[in-house]
């Protein structure tokens, strides 16, 4: 077998290291934000390169992430497989594509953003990568509500690379991922505990029990279904929207309300399919979004 120093790490390593699939969601709802920003056609291409911005500092963001929790993501089975735990990365390699895929994406972003959208975009990544990861997450069991913050800004940042402002319609979207936050990462952390408790992190489920965090779902979800009437409300999305947000919030407080009333046997099962679901959610209820304006536009 090679030894550390005589490997060296793939293409596939630098990706999963970027966690893609968390990225695409953000990349996602930030396109859905310059979209409803309604930027003139001869913009697209502008606004298509400082979208690739915002994804290339997620990705830094992500992978900065995994290199400062790679102590804590080795005794969790859930993060065990991750490159640097596994030793396919080092920490040099890992913090050097972290730092070139931050300063590539604001680079983009200034280029053909504006300097509001490469501030809040820094200021993103700073509270995800420092603020969030290393102060919040070991210190509270608030910690997903108060850095919820950083992982609801991507339609923000899409709506002020287009028009340079955040208007009211974009602190509505923020608002939505914000109160989403919680119920979809204590629904992660329910059947997960034992991992958060192994690795010393005082999620809701470890610190609280599984009931209180179980309650503190339902609740949530029942402020998440209000606060996605908003756009419609505003005027920022019409019927369709509003149909789909109906339908999706029934799927999602319906699930909740199981998810309370189980007990701890049944909670594990039900808390996995809400995490699920969540995601699922999130992109249907952004997809409403972009397809109500489409129809706006056509009509």
């Amino acid at each position: 077998m090679l030894s550390r120093s005589l490997t060296f790490p793939s293409l596939a390593d630098f990706w999963q290291l970027g966690k893609p699939r968390v990225v695409a969601l953000i990349v996602f709802c930030a396109a859905v934000g310059i979209l409803l920003a309604a930027p003139p056609p001869a913009d697209w291409p502008r606004l298509l390169l400082a979208l690739c911005g915002i994804g290339l500092v997620a990705m830094g963001a992500a992978a900065a992430n995994c290199l400062f929790e790679r102590d804590r993501d080795a005794v969790m089975r859930r993060t065990a497989a991750r490159p640097l735990v596994r030793g396919r990365l080092g920490q040099f390699e890992a913090a050097g594509y972290a730092a070139a895929l931050t300063v590539g994406g604001l680079w983009l972003l200034l280029q053909f953003a504006n300097p509001l959208a490469t501030g809040l975009t820094l200021a993103t990544f700073f509270g995800y990568a420092v603020v969030y990861t290393r102060w919040l997450k070991p210190a509270t069991p608030q910690n997903i509500v108060i850095g919820g913050a950083a992982g609801a800004m991507p339609p923000v940042l899409g709506w002020a690379a287009v028009s340079g402002t955040i208007p009211a319609e974009a602190a509505v979207l923020f608002l939505i991922i914000y109160t989403w936050t919680p119920p979809h990462f204590w629904a992660l952390a329910l059947y997960r505990r034992d991992d958060y408790a192994r690795a010393g992190l005082p999620m809701l489920p470890v610190t609280h029990g599984a009931a209180f965090t179980r309650l503190s779902i339902l609740l949530y979800s029942l402020m998440l279904f209000a606060v996605t009437l908003l756009p419609f409300v505003i005027r920022l999305s019409g019927w369709l929207y509003l149909a789909a947000a109906l339908w999706l919030n029934a799927g999602f407080a319906l699930r909740a309300w199981r998810l309370y009333r189980a007990d701890d046997a049944q909670g594990d099962a039900l808390a996995r399919g809400l995490f699920r679901f969540s995601i699922a959610y999130l992109t249907w209820l952004f997809a409403a979004l972009l397809a109500d304006r489409v129809v706006q536009w056509l009509w």
